[in-house]
Order: C-alpha cells, then structure tokens, then sequence
C-alpha cells in the first residue's frame, strides 16, 4: 500500500486527494490540514490538524507517517521549505524546494533569470528595493505612459498584482502598492503591462521532462464582466480541445518551450532540479506569447479542471517525477471534454465575507462523472456546512464542448443555498466571444 501525505485543506487539495484516491494501486491518504475538509474526510484520507506553516510540525508529521511521498498543496508552505523540511527526515515530494519555489514566491527572482538566461516572453520590468527610489520608479512609470503592473515581490494568494487602467490610474496611487511591496517583502517589481488573452498551462516536471496538462483560462476578478477586485479564482474553462477557442497550436507551443527554458535555467542559477509543478501564466499579445508569472504549485480553481479529467494514474506520475523517470509516462492522457468550474463564494466575497454562517446542501445531490463537487472553505459541524469566509465550494461541469460543460456545472450549482454568490457569466457564449473578438481583433492589428 502507498502512503502518501497531502499538505493543505482547499479546494485544490480536494481535487489532488481525489486524483490520488483514483488510482489502480492502493492508496491511504494522509491529509496535515489547518482545518477538516469534508470532501477529503469523505475521500477515506486521515486528517492531523496543525499549522501548515509549522516546519517542525510538518517533519514531525513526517517522520511519524514515513509516507512514500508527499504533495505540498498551497503556494504559503512551498515557499516557507515545506519540502525542504520533509526531505530533512527522508520524506520526497512532488513538491520544489524552497530554492526552486522562488519562481513563484519572488517575481524579480524570475524576472531575472529570464533576462540571465535569454528566456523569451520577458516584459520591460523595474526592480526596485527602496523607498527612496521614487524619482526611478517615476520615470520607468513615465517612460510606458502609465501601462504598468506593479507586482509584490512575495506571496499574497493571487492578489499581489495591481494593473494599470484596471486598479489604478495614475503614479500616486500606483506608488502607494509599491511602497507597502517594499516595506513587506524589501522590494517590488514594476513591469511593461501586456494587452492580450491570458491562459495557463500548467506543466509537470522533473527537470528533465515537461509533460503539459490543457490550456485553460482562469477568472481572477470577483464580479461579472471582470469587474471588481481581484481573487484567488473566481472559475476556469477549458474546451473540448483540452485547449481554449481563442488560443492557437503555436501559443501552446510556446508556452511549453518556455517552461522548459525555465526549468533548465533553474537548475543552471540554483544546481538543482525543479520537481513538482510549474504553473504558466501567459498571453497571447500582438507581439507574441508573453510570461505573465509562474506558480510553483496547481492552480485553484484550475486543478479542479485538470485532475478530475487526468486518465494517466497520478500516483505513477508523482512517483516517476521524483525519480526523475517522468520520460517514461510518454504523455499525460486526458477524457477529451470540455471543462467549466465555479466557485460558489460566501456573499460580501473578497472583501467583507459572510462567516460561521450555515449552507444548505440538498438531500437529492448526486456527483457523476460530468458534475463534481470540492469543498474549500467551509467546515462541518454538528451535521451542518459552515462558511470561513473564504472560496466555499467549487462546482465542476464537463461536457462535449464549453456549452454542456457550464449547463452541467450550473444544474450542480443548484443543490446549494444560503448567503452564496458566483460569477454566472463564466463558461457562458457571450464572454467566449467577447474573448474570441479581443483576441481577432488583436492579431489583425
């Protein structure tokens, strides 16, 4: 029997027990959490409760269980040596070292290697470490007319990324975010703002071998329309195609040749290889592809699309990445539908949730293969779902094409009441198009 440890108790942790529970070899699940999910309790795993940000918690863990591997789920205790530490007690992960998750956790450290390295789909960018650079900071701001993004240099769950026309509009207050970036993490980053489509690829890697899950494209922005602030993932689409319909063969293309440049920089800059995931945020502009960012771990909501569709046994998978052998998978091997997860948010979401407050689930709720449900941030207690004020439950509709898909996700949606939002326009004709003109429109000029 494998034991395998999964750190973390989101939605995306849901979604990874799940991939692992599927496997042809016999699993036991063992789930260090900072609270109960009760999708993962419901999976069979073993649920310890801690702080996953508690390193000596963490080995401690790790060397009680003695799993065969582990996965580190939330980007926080990736950066903060999570891995590190289990390999400190003889525990491998599917999961890169705190080294290796610098791509993530520090955008100048991978704004940087990209220019060391010759990387393309690099920005015009600024690095600046002090507050008294504001006369640099000025000028570089000046110098692209206001078409700027202004990146916290740390972690801040998806919502360290400010752009210009969209959450700020002029110097002042685009100087206020660099400066609180300084103050917290000792620097910011000042990039070229892209105009373009967005999509993530997101890849599995070894340092040798880049094997690619489909395109898909996220939704960051809170309301409908893309309107209102900024996070951690409002839904993502994927099509039938395991593509999107306003991206093309060459875009995908790309975004792998830049994943691969990446992780053989990585090893080049660090001496050590990148193992685990590399998350892809990239547009597609009239210049050509562009790197957004990089995460060093799934996607939420994207692993909801992704895992739930992955054919290839994933246990297999993560044990030959360790082993440094993902070469011998050949490919990973997806259903061919279309994909469409929301998230079903506690109201007054991001900014002023509703917390501790009952859900109502219905008796008649029954998951299939094409209507699937994670829980993220609710509890269970004394027989009732409880909001945390955070992403509550993220609803997965699959389908023959994008269509099916969202009317599948939509009828699932329907066994949930209480105080609960979503973006309904997600996956709908009217933004697929709206996305398919922008892009048109952007490849002609």
């Amino acid at each position: 029997m494998k034991k395998i440890l999964v750190i973390g108790n989101g939605g995306r942790e849901h979604s990874i027990c799940d991939a692992l529970a599927r496997s042809p070899q016999e699993v036991k699940l063992y789930n260090f959490a900072s609270a109960i999910n009760p999708g993962i309790k419901n999976i069979g795993a073993e649920i310890i409760t801690g702080d996953i940000m508690d390193m000596a918690a963490i080995k401690k863990i790790g060397e009680k269980i003695q799993p065969d591997f582990a996965i580190v789920g939330p980007d926080d205790p990736i950066g903060a040596g999570a891995t590190d530490a289990l390999a400190e007690v003889g525990i491998k992960s599917f999961s890169p070292s705190k080294a290796c998750a610098q791509l993530e956790a520090s955008k100048s450290f991978t704004r940087n290697l990209q220019e060391k390295y010759n990387i393309p789909g690099a920005p015009k960018f600024l690095v600046s470490t002090s507050a008294d650079q504001v006369d640099e900071r000025k000028y570089f701001f000046e110098k692209l007319e206001g078409q700027v993004v202004v990146k916290a240099d740390g972690l801040l769950g998806g919502k360290g990324v400010l752009v210009a026309g969209d959450h700020f509009t002029d110097f002042q207050e685009a100087e206020g975010f660099a400066l609180l970036s300084i103050k917290k993490f000792g620097r910011v980053v000042l990039e070229e703002k892209f105009v373009g489509e967005e999509f993530s690829l997101i890849s599995l890697v070894d340092g040798e071998t880049v094997l690619d899950t489909p395109a898909m494209q996220d939704h960051k922005r809170a309301f409908e329309g893309d309107t209102g602030p900024n996070t951690g993932g409002m839904g993502c689409i994927s099509d039938e195609n395991l593509s999107l319909p306003f991206i093309t063969p060459e875009d995908k293309s790309a975004a792998h040749d830049i994943t691969v440049q990446t992780m053989k920089a990585l090893e080049a800059e660090l001496g050590e290889k990148f193992i685990g995931v590399m998350y892809g945020g990239f547009i597609a502009t009239k210049n050509g592809l562009k790197l957004i960012e990089y995460n060093a771990r799934f996607g939420d909501p994207e692993a909801l699309n992704i895992l739930p569709i992955l054919k290839t046994d994933f246990v297999d998978v993560c044990e030959k990445a360790i082993a440094g052998k993902l070469s011998e998978i050949g490919q990973l091997e997806f259903e061919p539908v279309a994909t469409v997860v929301k998230y079903l948010c506690p109201e007054g979401y991001p900014t002023n949730s509703v917390k501790n407050v009952p859900i109502t689930v219905s008796p008649d709720l029954q998951e299939t293969y094409s209507q699937r449900v994670f829980y993220a941030s609710v509890s269970e207690e004394n027989g009732q779902l409880l909001l945390k004020g955070s992403r509550a439950i993220g609803v997965l509709g699959t389908g023959k094409n994008i269509a099916e898909a969202n009317d599948n996700c939509k009828a699932m949606m329907q066994n949930f009441s209480g105080p609960l939002f979503s973006r309904q326009d997600i996956g709908t004709a009217e933004l697929i198009q709206k996305r398919l003109d922008h892009m048109a429109e952007i490849r002609n000029n």
